[in-house]
């Protein structure tokens, strides 16, 4: 995957899901500061978690300055580490303690879209690693990071699909009334969720199984959500909108990740990162 060059050499885009992770992460930093709460991604956090006005503040900071931060040239390599950072923190510390207290579906629910998240942020700090990241972290860069982001998505896919068949109902009520069929739709995506990610845990097929996934989290976006904002929906129903918005481009990030790979690969095939990726940025510049 190639760098495309943006001005002069002051902002590089990766690729298109590149664009849409980082201004996802800025729009989700702008969220929290106008609403002065965590966006609706973060939800829920517990009202029992300290400082929690404190780290509102700083949830929201962090995903606007890596957002911006994954746009600039000389400052993608440590808006990457910061955000994978922040990420990991919040899937390990307020996500994952949580299933084993409460199984309920709010809780695995938020863990598997943070596990989506962490997943586009590994992708792309696999690319953008600096030279101190492969000397002290080489197994989280390069192809091990690489594949690490794709089982974190593949395993967070699987529960996207179960959470079909288990609210049946609720998800049926969801397609959009000009669709036939309602409850087999929900049985479909619930099937092609899963399918997806024992694809991509597997490899077999992995890199169309992404793409898919990632595409019909899109269409979820822009078939249900977008319809249901633009008739006036509640603040649940516009929180909805923004999750399936930025999962969208969390899958989007992790399907390019794929990119220059056969799509119908049997197997895991080691990934070789371009020269732009594999060096720092200030190198791929000639500085």
């Amino acid at each position: 995957m190639n760098w495309k060059t943006k001005g002069r050499g002051f902002i590089r885009i990766a690729s298109a899901g590149h664009a849409a992770f980082a201004a996802t992460m800025i729009i989700l930093g702008i969220l929290g500061l106008i609403k002065r709460d965590f966006a609706a991604l973060w939800q829920p956090v517990p009202k029992s978690v300290p400082a929690r006005e404190v780290l509102i503040y700083l949830c929201a900071f962090i995903s606007l300055a890596s957002g911006i931060g994954l746009l600039l040239e000389r400052a993608a390599a440590t808006a990457a580490r910061v955000l994978l950072a922040y990420l990991l923190l919040w899937l390990l510390v307020l996500r994952m303690p949580l299933i084993f207290i409460s199984l309920t579906v709010n809780v695995w629910w938020a863990s598997c879209q943070t596990g989506v998240m962490t997943a586009a942020a590994w992708v792309l700090y696999a690319w953008f690693a600096a030279d101190w990241d492969r000397r002290h972290l080489p197994f989280a860069t390069g192809d091990n990071g690489l594949r690490i982001a794709r089982v974190l998505y593949g395993f967070a896919l699987i529960p996207f699909g179960l959470a079909h068949f288990i609210y049946l109902q609720v998800t049926a009520d969801l397609v959009p009334g000009w669709l036939p069929a309602h409850v087999a739709w929900a049985y479909f995506t619930g099937c092609t969720f899963i399918a997806a990610g024992v694809a991509v845990l597997i490899g077999v097929y992995a890199k169309l199984a992404a793409t898919l996934s990632a595409l019909q989290i899109g269409l979820f976006t822009l078939v249900v959500w977008v319809p249901v904002v633009a008739a006036g929906a509640n603040a649940s129903r516009r929180a909805e909108f923004v999750v399936s918005w930025a999962l969208t481009a969390g899958g989007w990030v992790v399907a390019d990740s794929y990119r220059g790979m056969p799509w119908f690969a049997l197997g895991k095939l080691r990934t070789q990162l371009c020269r732009n990726q594999t060096y720092p940025i200030e190198k791929a510049n000639g500085s």
